[in-house]
């Protein structure tokens, strides 16, 4: 294929210089491999052609063969239009334009035999279709053969007459200008082993399909040859990593391990976290360097899990740290662990952006006599002037929110990569973690600790808002504290704080007996930081803020959520801002308030929301509604979602069956070296070119 990406497409019949300019500017298309992979995003089925008689208003787009009779204008002013009467023999029908009038009676003449398509609609009794794409009979493109394929255009293109019609053409004349066998970019072995056709096929079914079986056959080669290589690329370089880098070998489960264990454990652990304890036990005994993802819900006991990992790490000489995005949840993790830590006669300190230098010093010191021995921070740990003595454990907090090149400064800490755990409350769904996450092994903690109740959601209407403070109030009586979330949305930041500060002055006039703070991003970090005191203290009861809450706030007392105008939230931030309550042993309840006017997006969003605490399945509901380019993480994780077909959404199967296959290939090959791998080497080299190894540092 390299042959045909170094062709320029201006080149090509009916594209030219000034084509060429609008597909590079607008679709970063250069060449005509470029072109070649340019895939419709819809196609609509023309192999049937009506009669006038057959239709009626209540059809789809239909396809007619027939003349134009003659042309009309009609109507004055802005209701002017063009119409003409359209027959096929079999009776006739009215076509209506409101533009280009000039344009539609030059290009087409009444008495010559055209293809006709179009939707059907009843107006005043009489059929008649709105701006039907017409085609001469004679057409080079045998568009009436098969279904028509429909390609995205700007409106800069559509301006320039480059609309889905003539790309289609473009493409059409592409094909005359290249072998109809191209090379296959797929060893016969794997063609045969996951049953597809063959790439030459597919490329020109996907843009020509003559039927749905043939479409069909055309995706599911190209998608399978997709994630194939997606697959192929993650696991060859995960493998090389654990033959290339061996781990810091924790031989000892040690005092510090075992006193913990038996004597401070502040509560029984779940069976899921005795299970992911010992899948981490046998990666750091291993003697190969640990890169494990542990997911679970808030408040499912991953901290103590991490705790735990890193007193492994002590027992054995290492030092371990956790790096947490935001200075209030590391501030949180130290105000947990230390506790923990202390009577075992260890030290733990805390480094953030706001450590003050003689402190600062004091850690710096300690870091690098060995003295200290577990650290949390922020951004604050991976500068150039914290230098550790032996790091060999590192865990990264709602790692999504770092990128990738801040985490891989970590790693970089000691002459050897330490053993990386990754840790995020957002639960991925399985397909995105294969991909994104495909490089680490993944741990689960599915279960709650004993006591913990599910939270109750609730939907209301913003309407009825004297129910919601009553409840809120009882709520209160009961000694108990309420979340207000407002949304705070970039493009409308201004007029976001504005309904914040509304809703602040609001809840200070219903609930005038009772103490209620104010919190948001905007906020200088102290005034924030005395805020959030006011309400951990207990000594606000209710706290309006935004999503700024949504990781960081630790209040067991707190047993109410209200989200206001939940409909502007994704599934998966109200599944974190659902987090916060439900953390103690009381009842909790999490209340979406929305307008009426809801689309049908957000009423499933509500519906799963009220349905379902499984962060998994929501997460599953997330993807499927919004796509994997906007779930969270996905553009700092290092994998690029530049997938021109497949669907991380709805193609899991043909995801599972690449990652088998690429397993088995580099179970036979691990190093692509054989003489019938050639190919996938060579393919490899051309699709990751210009991306990072991420696999070592995820």
């Amino acid at each position: 294929m390299s042959e045909l990406s170094m062709k320029d497409i201006k080149f090509l019949p009916g594209v030219g210089p000034k084509r060429a300019e609008l597909f590079k500017k607008e679709l970063n298309i250069c060449s005509y491999e470029d072109l070649l992979y340019y895939y419709p995003y819809k196609y609509i089925d023309r192999t049937h052609t009506y009669t006038i008689r057959e239709i009626n208003g209540t059809m789809p787009y239909i396809q007619l063969r027939g003349k134009i009779v003659c042309y009309e204008m009609q109507g004055d002013g802005h209701k002017r239009r063009l119409t003409a009467t359209f027959s096929d023999g079999t009776g006739s029908i009215e076509l209506v334009w409101f533009k280009g009038v000039k344009y539609i009676q030059d290009r087409y003449k009444t008495g010559v035999e055209y293809t006709l398509f179009g939707r059907p609609t009843l107006f005043g009794n009489r059929l008649n279709i709105a701006h039907p794409e017409i085609d001469p009979v004679d057409t080079d493109i045998d568009v009436n053969a098969g279904l028509q394929p429909y390609y995205t255009t700007t409106e800069k293109m559509r301006s320039h007459f480059l609309n889905s019609k003539a790309v289609q053409k473009i493409i059409s004349a592409l094909w005359k200008n290249i072998p109809r066998q191209l090379p296959e970019t797929l060893p016969a072995a794997v063609i045969a082993r996951a049953h597809v056709i063959y790439l030459s096929d597919a490329l020109y079914h996907i843009h020509f399909p003559a039927s749905p079986d043939l479409l069909r056959k055309a995706q599911f080669r190209l998608k399978f040859e997709e994630l194939f290589y997606l697959q192929l690329n993650i696991l060859r370089y995960t493998r090389q990593r654990m033959r290339r880098l061996g781990g810091f070998p924790f031989h000892t489960i040690g005092k510090y391990f075992n006193r913990f264990y038996n004597e401070l454990l502040p509560f029984e652990l779940t069976g899921a976290q005795k299970r992911v304890l010992k899948e981490i036990r046998a990666d750091v005994g291993s003697g190969r360097q640990m890169n494990r993802l542990l997911q679970g819900d808030v408040g499912s006991g991953k901290t103590l899990v991490s705790l735990m990992a890193m007193l492994m790490a002590v027992d054995n000489g290492y030092q371990a740290c956790m790096m947490a995005p935001t200075e209030i949840l590391a501030q949180q993790h130290y105000e947990t662990l230390r506790p923990l830590v202390e009577p075992l006669g260890l030290r733990i300190e805390l480094l953030t952006g706001s450590t003050r230098k003689k402190e600062r010093d004091a850690i710096h010191e300690g870091l690098v006599s060995g003295a200290v021995h577990i650290i949390i921070g922020t951004h604050a740990l991976i500068e150039d002037t914290v230098v550790f003595n032996n790091l060999g454990f590192v865990v990264i907090d709602e790692q999504h929110r770092f990128g990738v090149e801040q985490r891989s400064r970590l790693w970089r800490k000691n002459d050897r990569p330490p053993h990386v755990l990754v840790m995020t409350a957002t639960p991925i769904p399985r397909t995105l973690a294969m991909t994104v996450y495909g490089d680490l092994d993944v741990s689960v903690i599915d279960e709650l600790p004993p006591g913990r109740k599910p939270v109750t959601t609730l939907h209301r209407f913003d309407n009825r808002r004297a129910d919601l403070y009553a409840a809120i109030r009882r709520q209160i009586e009961q000694g108990r504290q309420i979340y207000i979330v407002y949304p705070l949305i970039q493009e409308s930041e201004k007029m976001d704080l504005k309904n914040l500060e509304e809703g602040f002055e609001q809840i200070k006039e219903v609930f005038p007996e009772y103490t209620v703070c104010m919190v948001h991003g905007k906020m200088k970090p102290a005034e924030k930081e005395a805020e959030m005191q006011r309400f951990v203290s207990g000594e606000a009861h209710i706290m309006v803020a935004t999503t700024v809450i949504e990781v960081g706030v630790n209040v067991p007392n707190a047993t109410v959520m209200v989200i206001e105008n939940a409909e502007r939230f994704g599934l998966s931030q109200l599944h974190q801002l659902r987090g916060r309550v439900g953390r103690g042993a009381e009842q909790s309840y999490c209340i979406l308030v929305t307008s009426h006017k809801l689309s049908d997006d957000t009423r499933k969003r509500i519906e799963i929301m009220t349905r379902t605490n499984d962060g998994f399945e929501i997460s599953e509901a997330d993807l499927q509604l919004r796509g994997p380019g906007d779930m969270e993480g996905t553009q700092q994780s290092g994998i690029a979602f530049d997938l021109r077909i497949a669907n991380l959404a709805k193609d899991g199967q043909i995801l599972q069956l690449a990652r088998d296959i690429a397993g088995e290939v580099l179970d036979d090959d691990p190093d692509l070296a054989k003489n019938e791998n050639y190919v996938l080497a060579r393919r490899l080299q051309e699709l990751f070119r210009k991306k990072v190894d991420f696999s070592l540092i995820s």
